[in-house]
């Protein structure tokens, strides 16, 4: 390399500066907030700026992370890299080949050569030669919509390994980052890990992430950042209940509307690994990948690996300018769903394995009556499929139960202008099934002997070829031989424990081979679409969602446990992304029992639905839900467009979040109160995040029930609504009325004038 560079990347309101004068791999020296169109001379004094001191009981010369810690180059926290060639080429010392800088139009490569473009450096275009690279989206916006891309390439002769890093930065300012590692000696090289890692500065010293469980997923925890390492290691063979979703780093207090906040989320499907790190050194990084088993990746010569994408976002207006990046990156995805979320009726807290024509279709009339789009055939309708504990992998209509087969109901479904979907599990099967009967050494598993039983099911060894092609063949068939099958609850309802392929460490290929399958049946089949339910929300990751149109947020449908269900969910996804339906009046999960209106507030603001018996409710229950249906339908656009926004509130027993239509001329807001509070009358509710010039009327919906409450007279403002400027709403808000515990009040609000 004989031109060395400094790069600056801009979209948004994000820069990445990265120093790749070499000889080394690059280092980021900013990953954050935008600096600027920053002139060429001040890149290298960037730089210089930020390389640190030598301290005493150190090396000779400055440590700086590159975009690979190396020990070679000093560092002593957790390897970006470990792996080994038979005991050698443990350690590693990459030196820089060629770097290439993206834009719409123009190529730079730090090693001279040039692409297609404008004649010369322009602003907001490429510097290339001598200069420092700067790739930056002008004020004007002149490069376009597109992203900005680096590439560097990089080699160590002495291991015997090449190294390719690719870095996306989004118009979004979402930024991506994939390492690619390629075996290029004689024999085979073991990868334990390749982790990227991006450096954040000293400023944030507070962590969020979230864990949970079944039925309680997107449990927020929030510490102090220590030194050393906070590790998140998902070992499940899928996403996960307890995965973090999101690492966040911020500064101290950050909350949903203010503070600045660093996040990372590892997008893959199975084992995986999140990491935020602190060094007493003063270096603090964020990353993730793949969390790899002993021998599960050995690379024979000419070989690569692939890390999965490491998503990563800044936003200097705490949590919700995070999701607002997000949100918009995914509705900008081609894969996105592009026609308007229907609503869905799944029948299995209706009927569960009771299956009968009759009943269904008496159930698919009440669904239209009241609104429903879309009905949902959920577990039961296969070969031998009475209970749990028989039947998975006989992916064939029960003739015993549906002596007509399916058509029928999907007939019937369709004559209501509704569309039809079922439920599958296609990567499970019972040990009581004719496959499993047919095929024992078709599963994950070790050599002599299974894996221990969840919900009776062994898993499908996907990465086996002949399992594979008949699974394939069994979706394939399903849906071709069926008329109007538009959708497919694709169930996922046990961990991949001890899963072995071919006596080695099989959830790599089985990730990889779930990928292949879901990619092959969309190509198959374009027009139908795919939920990822995985035992609720145990599978929600951005590659999973790069094949399906939804996830499932969790077998819980209690209002109260899904408001903070739905609440962090809601960090990584986009409302329209997230299944959130009406439950019955008392929960399947908790026996909680709760009102229809705060049931229904709580599903309005996602993929609207109903997972609840409503052929047993009377006339006025119908009545009520179809209201609530239409309101939904009528706040869609709304509600799958508009950015998201969560309320800082003092009191704790009060959660308040909304929408906002990107053009400010509409929202929407829900308040609810969870328990009892300290102060007999909560505080007043900002309203944050609407246009502080402008005029706004706000009210409650008209012709629904009003919420519970507890007091002698409601708020002034309440009866008729108020019309308030959005820098009043947003600093002083509206009092609430004293709403009883596990009741919720709508607002909605309109720009006037």
């Amino acid at each position: 390399m004989t031109n060395p560079s400094v790069i600056h990347l801009r979209r948004a309101a994000t820069s990445l500066v990265l120093d790749a004068r070499g000889p080394g791999l690059p280092r980021v020296v900013h990953w954050g907030a935008d600096l600027g169109p920053l002139p060429a001379d001040d890149l290298p004094a960037l730089v210089d700026a930020t390389i640190p001191p030598v301290v005493p009981s150190s090396f000779d010369a400055p440590t700086v992370l590159s975009l690979l810690p190396e020990a070679s180059a000093g560092w002593s926290g957790r390897p970006g890299l470990a792996g080994h060639r038979d005991g050698t080429a443990w350690s590693t010392a990459f030196r820089l080949d060629r770097l290439d800088v993206t834009d719409d139009t123009t190529t730079a490569s730090a090693d001279g050569t040039r692409g297609g473009g404008a004649a010369g450096p322009e602003p907001g275009r490429v510097a290339f030669g001598g200069d420092p690279v700067r790739v930056s989206e002008a004020d004007d916006d002149r490069d376009g919509p597109g992203a900005a891309r680096v590439t560097v390439r990089a080699s160590d002769p002495a291991a015997a390994l090449s190294l390719t890093v690719e870095i996306t930065l989004d118009p979004t300012g979402l930024l991506t980052l994939r390492h690619r590692l390629r075996n290029d000696g004689d024999a085979a090289y073991e990868l334990r890990e390749l982790t990227p890692l991006l450096p954040v500065p000293a400023v944030a010293t507070e962590l969020l992430d979230l864990t949970g469980r079944w039925c309680r997923e997107r449990a927020p925890q929030r510490h102090p950042w220590p030194m050393g390492a906070w590790v998140r290691e998902g070992r499940h063979g899928r996403t996960g209940h307890d995965a973090t979703l999101l690492l966040v780093a911020g500064t101290p207090g950050f909350g949903f509307g203010h503070g600045e906040v660093w996040a990372v989320h590892t997008a893959w499907s199975g084992d995986h690994v999140t990491v935020a790190e602190r060094r007493p050194t003063g270096e603090s990084t964020l990353g993730g990948g793949e969390l790899l088993a002993p021998g599960e990746i050995v690379l024979v010569p000419g070989e690569e690996y692939a890390t999965p994408l490491l998503y990563a976002v800044h936003s200097a207006a705490g949590l919700d300018g995070l999701s607002d990046v997000l949100h918009r990156h995914l509705r900008a995805r081609p894969e996105h769903p592009g026609t308007p979320r229907p609503v869905t009726l799944n029948v299995w807290e209706a009927v569960y394995f009771d299956h009968d024509l009759a009943r269904l279709t008496a159930l698919a009339d009440r669904a239209a009556e009241v609104g429903v789009e879309r009905f949902v055939l959920d577990d039961g309708w296969f070969r031998g499929r009475r209970h749990d504990r028989a039947g998975l992998g006989d992916w064939y209509v029960d003739d015993g139960v549906w002596p007509d087969g399916l058509q029928p109901l999907i007939d019937h479904v369709r004559g209501h202008g509704m569309q039809f979907g079922l439920w599958v599990e296609p990567e499970m099967l019972n040990p009581d099934s004719d496959l499993f009967r047919a095929h024992p050494d078709w599963v994950l598993a070790t050599p002599g002997r299974l894996p221990p039983e969840w919900r009776h099911q062994q898993v499908l060894d996907l990465a086996h070829p002949k399992a594979y092609e008949h699974l394939l063949g069994r979706l394939d068939a399903l849906l071709a031989g069926h008329e109007g099958i538009a959708y497919l609850k694709w169930d996922h309802n046990r961990d991949l424990t001890e899963a072995g392929h071919q006596g080695r460490p099989g959830v790599h290929a089985q990730t990889v081979a779930v990928y292949r399958l879901l990619d092959e049946l969309r190509r198959r089949h374009p027009g139908v679409e795919i939920e990822s339910c995985s035992s609720g929300g145990a599978r929600v990751d951005l590659e999973i969602l790069r094949r399906t149109d939804r996830v499932w947020a969790s077998d819980c449908n209690d209002a109260l446990e899904r408001l903070a269900i739905q609440r962090w969910t809601g960090l990584l996804l986009p409302p329209e992304l997230v299944g959130t339906h009406i439950g019955p009046e008392r929960s399947h999960t908790t026996h909680r029992v709760h009102d229809l209106g705060f049931r229904a507030v709580t599903a309005l603001f996602g993929h609207h639905g109903i997972e609840w018996d409503i052929g047993s409710i009377d006339a006025a229950q119908r009545a009520e839900l179809a209201a609530w249906v239409a309101l939904h339908k009528r706040l869609r656009p709304l509600l799958h467009s508009g950015r998201v926004v969560r309320v800082d509130h003092p009191d704790p027993a009060v959660q308040a979040h909304g929408v906002i239509a990107h053009d400010g001329a509409q929202a929407v807001y829900a308040v609810s109160r969870l328990t009892t509070s300290a102060a007999q009358v909560p505080g007043a509710v900002r309203l944050p995040g609407l246009d502080p010039a402008r005029r706004y009327a706000v009210r409650p919906p008209a012709g629904l029930p009003e919420p519970a409450v507890l007091q002698l007279t409601e708020p002034g403002w309440l009866p008729k609504g108020v019309t308030l400027s959005g820098a009043v709403l947003g600093t002083v808000g509206v009092q609430l009325p004293a709403l009883h515990p596990e009741q919720a009040l709508l607002l909605e609000v309109t720009a006037v004038g």
